[in-house]
Protein backbone atom coordinates (compact mmCIF):
# COMPACT_ATOMS: atom_id res chain seq x y z
CA UNK A 1 0.00 0.00 0.00
CA UNK A 2 1.43 3.24 -0.86
CA UNK A 3 0.27 6.61 -0.18
CA UNK A 4 0.61 9.70 2.33
CA UNK A 5 2.20 9.58 5.37
CA UNK A 6 2.24 13.11 6.76
CA UNK A 7 1.35 16.31 5.17
CA UNK A 8 0.84 19.84 6.34
CA UNK A 9 0.44 23.16 4.59
CA UNK A 10 2.28 26.81 5.81
CA UNK A 11 0.58 29.98 5.29
CA UNK A 12 2.41 33.01 5.98
CA UNK A 13 1.93 35.08 8.93
CA UNK A 14 0.52 38.59 7.39
CA UNK A 15 -2.98 39.10 5.73
CA UNK A 16 -4.12 41.87 2.56
CA UNK A 17 -7.98 43.38 3.29
CA UNK A 18 -8.98 42.69 -0.56
CA UNK A 19 -11.41 45.68 0.08
CA UNK A 20 -8.21 47.79 0.76
CA UNK A 21 -7.36 47.28 -2.37
CA UNK A 22 -10.57 49.55 -3.68
CA UNK A 23 -10.11 52.19 -0.65
CA UNK A 24 -6.51 53.10 -2.26
CA UNK A 25 -7.60 53.05 -5.91
CA UNK A 26 -11.30 53.16 -5.65
CA UNK A 27 -11.33 49.99 -7.81
CA UNK A 28 -10.18 46.30 -7.56
CA UNK A 29 -10.25 44.71 -4.79
CA UNK A 30 -13.10 42.27 -3.47
CA UNK A 31 -14.10 40.65 -0.38
CA UNK A 32 -12.17 38.59 1.93
CA UNK A 33 -8.33 38.38 2.69
CA UNK A 34 -5.64 37.24 1.20
CA UNK A 35 -1.90 35.83 2.48
CA UNK A 36 1.24 37.80 2.39
CA UNK A 37 4.72 36.37 2.42
CA UNK A 38 6.71 38.70 4.51
CA UNK A 39 9.61 41.28 2.43
CA UNK A 40 12.40 38.54 3.50
CA UNK A 41 10.22 35.11 2.61
CA UNK A 42 10.52 33.69 -0.45
CA UNK A 43 9.45 30.02 -2.31
CA UNK A 44 12.34 28.66 -1.19
CA UNK A 45 11.74 29.84 2.72
CA UNK A 46 8.35 28.74 2.75
CA UNK A 47 8.48 25.68 1.09
CA UNK A 48 10.90 24.81 4.00
CA UNK A 49 8.27 25.86 6.31
CA UNK A 50 5.98 23.18 5.26
CA UNK A 51 8.08 20.70 5.16
CA UNK A 52 9.67 21.28 8.68
CA UNK A 53 6.22 21.20 9.71
CA UNK A 54 5.37 17.43 7.40
CA UNK A 55 8.48 15.78 8.92
CA UNK A 56 7.53 16.79 12.47
CA UNK A 57 4.52 14.53 12.76
CA UNK A 58 7.43 11.45 11.79
CA UNK A 59 10.44 12.32 13.96
CA UNK A 60 13.49 10.40 12.70
CA UNK A 61 11.76 9.15 9.43
CA UNK A 62 13.97 10.98 7.19
CA UNK A 63 12.85 10.87 2.97
CA UNK A 64 15.11 9.06 0.17
CA UNK A 65 14.32 12.05 -2.10
CA UNK A 66 13.39 15.54 -1.94
CA UNK A 67 11.09 17.17 -5.01
CA UNK A 68 10.08 21.04 -4.87
CA UNK A 69 7.68 22.94 -7.27
CA UNK A 70 7.13 26.80 -7.78
CA UNK A 71 6.53 29.08 -10.35
CA UNK A 72 8.46 31.61 -9.09
CA UNK A 73 11.71 30.19 -7.97
CA UNK A 74 14.30 32.67 -5.88
CA UNK A 75 17.35 31.01 -8.23
CA UNK A 76 17.33 29.96 -11.80
CA UNK A 77 19.87 27.69 -12.66
CA UNK A 78 20.95 26.78 -8.88
CA UNK A 79 18.79 24.15 -7.39
CA UNK A 80 16.59 25.63 -5.29
CA UNK A 81 15.55 21.84 -3.39
CA UNK A 82 19.31 22.19 -2.12
CA UNK A 83 18.72 24.71 0.16
CA UNK A 84 15.52 23.27 1.46
CA UNK A 85 17.51 20.13 1.84
CA UNK A 86 20.05 21.86 3.65
CA UNK A 87 17.56 23.64 6.21
CA UNK A 88 15.80 20.22 6.97
CA UNK A 89 19.91 18.85 7.72
CA UNK A 90 19.30 15.92 5.28
CA UNK A 91 22.30 13.71 4.56
CA UNK A 92 24.21 14.15 1.24
CA UNK A 93 22.80 10.79 0.24
CA UNK A 94 19.22 12.08 -0.07
CA UNK A 95 18.36 13.55 -3.42
CA UNK A 96 16.96 16.85 -4.30
CA UNK A 97 15.51 18.22 -7.19
CA UNK A 98 13.18 21.13 -9.13
CA UNK A 99 9.93 20.48 -10.44
CA UNK A 100 9.62 24.05 -11.69
CA UNK A 101 8.21 26.65 -13.79
CA UNK A 102 4.55 26.24 -14.47
CA UNK A 103 1.54 25.83 -12.23
CA UNK A 104 0.82 22.13 -12.57
CA UNK A 105 4.42 21.40 -11.61
CA UNK A 106 3.12 20.73 -7.77
CA UNK A 107 0.33 18.28 -8.97
CA UNK A 108 2.81 16.33 -11.36
CA UNK A 109 5.00 15.98 -8.69
CA UNK A 110 2.87 14.56 -6.44
CA UNK A 111 1.38 12.25 -9.29
CA UNK A 112 5.12 11.12 -9.64
CA UNK A 113 5.85 10.76 -5.99
CA UNK A 114 2.65 8.56 -5.87
CA UNK A 115 3.38 6.07 -9.32
CA UNK A 116 6.91 5.26 -8.94
CA UNK A 117 9.15 3.24 -6.77
CA UNK A 118 9.40 2.52 -3.14
CA UNK A 119 11.27 5.31 -1.95
CA UNK A 120 10.24 7.97 0.23
CA UNK A 121 9.27 11.05 -1.45
CA UNK A 122 8.75 14.09 0.39
CA UNK A 123 7.42 16.78 -2.70
CA UNK A 124 6.98 20.53 -1.28
CA UNK A 125 5.41 23.34 -3.39
CA UNK A 126 5.38 27.04 -2.73
CA UNK A 127 4.69 29.78 -4.83
CA UNK A 128 4.05 33.70 -4.34
CA UNK A 129 1.43 35.15 -6.63
CA UNK A 130 1.28 38.84 -7.97
CA UNK A 131 -0.33 41.03 -10.51
CA UNK A 132 -0.39 44.32 -11.10
CA UNK A 133 -2.09 47.06 -8.51
CA UNK A 134 -5.96 46.76 -8.44
CA UNK A 135 -5.67 43.12 -11.17
CA UNK A 136 -7.76 40.25 -10.54
CA UNK A 137 -4.85 38.00 -10.20
CA UNK A 138 -3.47 40.79 -7.18
CA UNK A 139 -6.32 40.26 -5.01
CA UNK A 140 -7.14 36.65 -6.24
CA UNK A 141 -3.48 35.33 -5.41
CA UNK A 142 -2.07 34.23 -2.13
CA UNK A 143 0.97 32.99 -0.94
CA UNK A 144 1.79 30.06 0.56
CA UNK A 145 3.31 26.24 1.13
CA UNK A 146 2.77 22.89 1.15
CA UNK A 147 4.51 19.55 1.77
CA UNK A 148 3.84 15.83 1.53
CA UNK A 149 5.58 12.96 2.23
CA UNK A 150 4.88 9.87 0.42
CA UNK A 151 5.76 6.12 1.08
CA UNK A 152 4.71 2.87 1.37
CA UNK A 153 3.09 1.59 4.05
CA UNK A 154 5.38 -0.29 7.25
CA UNK A 155 4.67 -0.90 10.91
CA UNK A 156 7.48 2.25 11.53
CA UNK A 157 5.83 4.47 8.96
CA UNK A 158 2.35 3.61 8.73
CA UNK A 159 0.04 5.40 5.38
CA UNK A 160 -2.58 7.66 6.72
CA UNK A 161 -4.00 8.03 3.37
CA UNK A 162 -3.76 5.14 0.54
CA UNK A 163 -3.89 6.25 -3.01
CA UNK A 164 -6.68 4.22 -4.31
CA UNK A 165 -5.72 5.96 -8.03
CA UNK A 166 -6.04 8.92 -10.27
CA UNK A 167 -6.14 9.88 -13.95
CA UNK A 168 -4.54 12.76 -15.63
CA UNK A 169 -5.36 14.21 -19.11
CA UNK A 170 -3.11 16.74 -21.26
CA UNK A 171 -4.30 19.58 -23.63
CA UNK A 172 -2.30 22.15 -25.49
CA UNK A 173 -4.26 25.50 -24.76
CA UNK A 174 -2.96 29.41 -24.21
CA UNK A 175 -4.99 29.94 -21.56
CA UNK A 176 -2.83 31.79 -18.84
CA UNK A 177 0.86 32.44 -19.26
CA UNK A 178 3.72 34.43 -18.18
CA UNK A 179 7.09 35.26 -19.99
CA UNK A 180 10.33 35.14 -18.64
CA UNK A 181 11.32 37.99 -16.92
CA UNK A 182 7.62 39.10 -16.89
CA UNK A 183 5.92 40.47 -13.39
CA UNK A 184 2.50 39.72 -13.95
CA UNK A 185 0.21 36.79 -15.98
CA UNK A 186 -1.71 37.05 -19.02
CA UNK A 187 -5.09 35.20 -19.54
CA UNK A 188 -7.17 34.68 -22.60
CA UNK A 189 -10.79 35.04 -22.92
CA UNK A 190 -12.57 33.70 -19.54
CA UNK A 191 -15.50 31.85 -21.52
CA UNK A 192 -12.44 29.54 -23.55
CA UNK A 193 -10.87 28.58 -20.45
CA UNK A 194 -14.44 27.61 -18.71
CA UNK A 195 -15.61 25.43 -21.60
CA UNK A 196 -11.85 23.07 -21.91
CA UNK A 197 -11.73 22.82 -18.15
CA UNK A 198 -15.15 21.85 -17.51
CA UNK A 199 -14.90 19.40 -20.49
CA UNK A 200 -11.12 17.99 -19.26
CA UNK A 201 -12.12 18.27 -15.69
CA UNK A 202 -15.61 16.36 -16.27
CA UNK A 203 -13.27 13.63 -18.06
CA UNK A 204 -10.35 13.26 -15.51
CA UNK A 205 -13.21 13.04 -12.87
CA UNK A 206 -15.01 10.11 -14.68
CA UNK A 207 -11.74 8.07 -15.25
CA UNK A 208 -10.29 8.57 -11.49
CA UNK A 209 -13.26 7.56 -10.29
CA UNK A 210 -13.78 4.11 -12.38
CA UNK A 211 -9.81 3.85 -11.45
CA UNK A 212 -10.57 3.79 -7.87
CA UNK A 213 -13.55 1.93 -8.34
CA UNK A 214 -15.73 4.54 -6.57
CA UNK A 215 -18.80 6.57 -7.63
CA UNK A 216 -19.04 10.40 -6.87
CA UNK A 217 -21.35 9.00 -4.55
CA UNK A 218 -19.18 7.74 -1.96
CA UNK A 219 -16.25 10.68 -1.59
CA UNK A 220 -16.77 12.21 1.37
CA UNK A 221 -14.49 15.27 0.71
CA UNK A 222 -13.69 16.79 -2.55
CA UNK A 223 -11.29 19.60 -3.46
CA UNK A 224 -11.66 21.45 -6.71
CA UNK A 225 -8.43 23.78 -7.33
CA UNK A 226 -6.53 26.20 -9.63
CA UNK A 227 -6.60 29.50 -11.05
CA UNK A 228 -9.48 29.85 -13.34
CA UNK A 229 -11.97 30.71 -10.82
CA UNK A 230 -14.87 30.37 -13.29
CA UNK A 231 -13.41 26.58 -14.81
CA UNK A 232 -13.43 25.34 -11.19
CA UNK A 233 -16.57 26.81 -10.04
CA UNK A 234 -18.02 25.49 -13.01
CA UNK A 235 -16.88 21.81 -12.45
CA UNK A 236 -17.51 21.74 -8.67
CA UNK A 237 -21.06 22.27 -9.79
CA UNK A 238 -20.99 19.16 -12.01
CA UNK A 239 -19.04 16.59 -10.03
CA UNK A 240 -22.16 14.69 -8.80
CA UNK A 241 -21.30 14.60 -5.00
CA UNK A 242 -23.24 14.36 -1.88
CA UNK A 243 -24.16 18.02 -0.34
CA UNK A 244 -21.71 19.12 1.91
CA UNK A 245 -18.52 17.48 0.08
CA UNK A 246 -17.32 20.34 -1.30
CA UNK A 247 -14.38 21.27 0.77
CA UNK A 248 -13.92 25.08 1.18
CA UNK A 249 -11.03 25.78 -1.27
CA UNK A 250 -9.76 28.68 0.91
CA UNK A 251 -9.62 31.35 -0.92
CA UNK A 252 -11.95 33.56 0.68
CA UNK A 253 -9.14 33.30 3.77
CA UNK A 254 -5.61 32.91 2.19
CA UNK A 255 -6.20 33.08 -1.92
CA UNK A 256 -4.73 30.44 -4.77
CA UNK A 257 -1.75 30.09 -4.12
CA UNK A 258 -1.02 28.55 -6.87
CA UNK A 259 1.18 25.26 -7.71
CA UNK A 260 1.27 25.04 -3.87
CA UNK A 261 -2.35 24.91 -3.68
CA UNK A 262 -3.35 21.10 -4.20
CA UNK A 263 -1.25 20.25 -1.18
CA UNK A 264 -2.63 22.78 1.03
CA UNK A 265 -5.90 21.10 0.13
CA UNK A 266 -4.38 17.94 1.15
CA UNK A 267 -3.25 19.42 3.91
CA UNK A 268 -7.06 21.18 5.10
CA UNK A 269 -8.68 18.44 4.64
CA UNK A 270 -6.51 15.46 5.98
CA UNK A 271 -6.46 17.73 9.22
CA UNK A 272 -10.42 17.32 9.39
CA UNK A 273 -11.15 13.43 7.87
CA UNK A 274 -12.09 10.61 10.18
CA UNK A 275 -10.42 7.10 8.84
CA UNK A 276 -12.39 5.27 6.34
CA UNK A 277 -13.31 8.61 4.79
CA UNK A 278 -12.53 8.78 1.31
CA UNK A 279 -11.13 12.18 -0.88
CA UNK A 280 -10.79 13.36 -3.57
CA UNK A 281 -8.54 16.11 -5.53
CA UNK A 282 -8.67 17.81 -9.00
CA UNK A 283 -6.33 20.18 -10.15
CA UNK A 284 -7.21 21.74 -13.37
CA UNK A 285 -3.54 23.44 -15.17
CA UNK A 286 -2.79 22.59 -18.29
CA UNK A 287 -5.29 20.05 -19.01
CA UNK A 288 -6.45 17.85 -15.42
CA UNK A 289 -5.56 15.99 -13.00
CA UNK A 290 -7.64 13.81 -9.73
CA UNK A 291 -6.30 11.85 -7.38
CA UNK A 292 -8.27 9.37 -5.10
CA UNK A 293 -7.56 8.37 -1.41
CA UNK A 294 -8.97 6.51 1.49
CA UNK A 295 -7.88 7.49 5.02
CA UNK A 296 -6.59 4.77 7.20
CA UNK A 297 -6.88 4.00 10.61
CA UNK A 298 -3.23 5.64 11.46
CA UNK A 299 -4.93 9.13 10.54
CA UNK A 300 -6.39 8.20 14.24
CA UNK A 301 -2.93 8.61 15.51
CA UNK A 302 -1.63 11.16 13.72
CA UNK A 303 -1.78 14.62 14.76
CA UNK A 304 -1.24 17.44 12.74
CA UNK A 305 2.26 19.49 13.26
CA UNK A 306 0.71 22.85 12.17
CA UNK A 307 -2.96 22.77 11.83
CA UNK A 308 -3.95 24.62 8.72
CA UNK A 309 -7.14 26.43 10.35
CA UNK A 310 -4.73 27.83 13.21
CA UNK A 311 -2.20 29.59 10.80
CA UNK A 312 -5.29 31.22 9.24
CA UNK A 313 -6.92 32.65 12.39
CA UNK A 314 -3.42 33.49 14.09
CA UNK A 315 -2.81 35.79 10.64
CA UNK A 316 -2.48 39.44 10.79
CA UNK A 317 -3.32 42.81 8.78
CA UNK A 318 -0.62 44.34 6.61
CA UNK A 319 -1.36 47.56 5.07
CA UNK A 320 -1.76 48.05 1.29
CA UNK A 321 0.83 50.30 1.01
CA UNK A 322 3.34 47.98 2.51
CA UNK A 323 2.40 44.72 0.63
CA UNK A 324 3.19 47.41 -2.41
CA UNK A 325 6.18 48.44 -1.43
CA UNK A 326 7.46 44.13 -0.50
CA UNK A 327 6.36 43.73 -3.81
CA UNK A 328 8.97 46.26 -5.48
CA UNK A 329 5.46 47.83 -6.67
CA UNK A 330 6.75 51.10 -5.10
CA UNK A 331 9.78 51.95 -3.62
CA UNK A 332 10.05 53.85 -0.33
CA UNK A 333 12.87 56.00 0.80
CA UNK A 334 15.23 53.51 2.44
CA UNK A 335 17.35 53.85 5.67
CA UNK A 336 21.00 56.21 4.85
CA UNK A 337 23.03 53.63 5.54
CA UNK A 338 24.88 51.19 2.74
CA UNK A 339 23.48 47.87 1.98
CA UNK A 340 25.63 45.09 3.54
CA UNK A 341 27.84 43.22 1.65
CA UNK A 342 27.32 40.06 -0.56
CA UNK A 343 27.45 36.79 1.31
CA UNK A 344 30.66 35.11 0.71
CA UNK A 345 29.86 31.82 -0.86
CA UNK A 346 32.50 29.73 0.52
CA UNK A 347 31.83 31.57 4.61
CA UNK A 348 27.95 30.30 4.08
CA UNK A 349 29.12 26.80 2.64
CA UNK A 350 31.62 26.19 6.26
CA UNK A 351 28.37 27.56 8.28
CA UNK A 352 26.02 25.82 6.74
CA UNK A 353 24.57 23.78 9.26
CA UNK A 354 23.89 27.15 11.26
CA UNK A 355 23.11 29.43 8.95
CA UNK A 356 20.38 27.14 7.24
CA UNK A 357 19.54 24.09 9.89
CA UNK A 358 19.17 26.35 12.70
CA UNK A 359 22.10 24.05 14.19
CA UNK A 360 23.67 24.87 17.76
CA UNK A 361 26.11 23.30 19.80
CA UNK A 362 25.90 22.33 23.47
CA UNK A 363 28.82 22.54 26.58
CA UNK A 364 28.42 18.80 27.39
CA UNK A 365 29.32 19.59 30.93
CA UNK A 366 26.97 22.18 31.47
CA UNK A 367 24.37 22.00 28.73
CA UNK A 368 24.48 25.83 27.66
CA UNK A 369 23.07 25.97 24.47
CA UNK A 370 25.04 28.49 22.18
CA UNK A 371 24.02 30.03 18.97
CA UNK A 372 25.84 30.60 16.80
CA UNK A 373 27.83 27.60 17.95
CA UNK A 374 30.35 28.28 20.03
CA UNK A 375 33.85 26.67 20.62
CA UNK A 376 34.17 28.29 24.06
CA UNK A 377 31.14 27.45 26.63
CA UNK A 378 29.38 30.50 27.94
CA UNK A 379 29.31 28.43 31.47
CA UNK A 380 32.21 27.40 32.89
CA UNK A 381 34.45 28.05 29.91
CA UNK A 382 35.15 24.78 28.68
CA UNK A 383 36.71 24.55 25.30
CA UNK A 384 36.12 22.18 22.37
CA UNK A 385 33.83 20.09 23.78
CA UNK A 386 30.67 20.61 21.93
CA UNK A 387 28.00 18.92 20.28
CA UNK A 388 25.58 19.95 17.66
CA UNK A 389 22.19 20.77 18.88
CA UNK A 390 19.27 21.07 15.89
CA UNK A 391 17.10 24.19 16.96
CA UNK A 392 14.80 24.39 14.59
CA UNK A 393 11.31 24.19 16.26
CA UNK A 394 12.34 24.40 19.72
CA UNK A 395 11.01 27.06 21.83
CA UNK A 396 12.33 29.83 23.49
CA UNK A 397 11.77 32.95 25.32
CA UNK A 398 12.87 36.89 24.16
CA UNK A 399 14.89 38.04 26.41
CA UNK A 400 15.53 41.44 25.16
CA UNK A 401 15.18 43.10 21.82
CA UNK A 402 16.21 46.29 20.01
CA UNK A 403 14.86 48.86 17.31
CA UNK A 404 16.95 49.87 14.88
CA UNK A 405 15.79 52.65 12.87
CA UNK A 406 19.63 53.29 11.20
CA UNK A 407 20.50 49.74 9.85
CA UNK A 408 19.70 48.80 6.19
CA UNK A 409 16.71 47.02 5.78
CA UNK A 410 14.09 46.79 3.16
CA UNK A 411 11.39 46.90 5.61
CA UNK A 412 12.69 49.04 8.23
CA UNK A 413 12.84 49.10 10.88
CA UNK A 414 14.69 45.93 12.02
CA UNK A 415 14.04 44.36 15.26
CA UNK A 416 17.06 42.44 16.56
Amino acid sequence: MRGIVTVAGYVPHHRLRRSAVGEFFGSGGGTGTRSVASYDEDTTTMGTEAARYALRAVPGMLPDTLWFATTEPAYLDKTNATTIHAALNLPGTVSAFDFGGALRSGTGALVAGLAGGHRRTLVAGADLRDGLPTSADESSGGDGAGAVMIADDTTELPVIAEYLGGASVTDEFVDRWRAPGARRSRTWEERFGETRYLTLGSEVWSAALKGAGMDAEQIDRVAVTGMHARGVGALSRSLGVRNGVLADDLVDSIGQTGCAHPLLMLASMLEQASPGEVIALVSLADGADALVFRATDALARWTPPAPLAGQIERGVEVSYGRFLSWRGMVEPEPPRRPEPQRVSSSAAWRGRSWKFGFVGSRDVSSEAIHLPPSRVSRVGGSVDDMVPVELAGAEATIATYTIDHLSYSASPPIVF
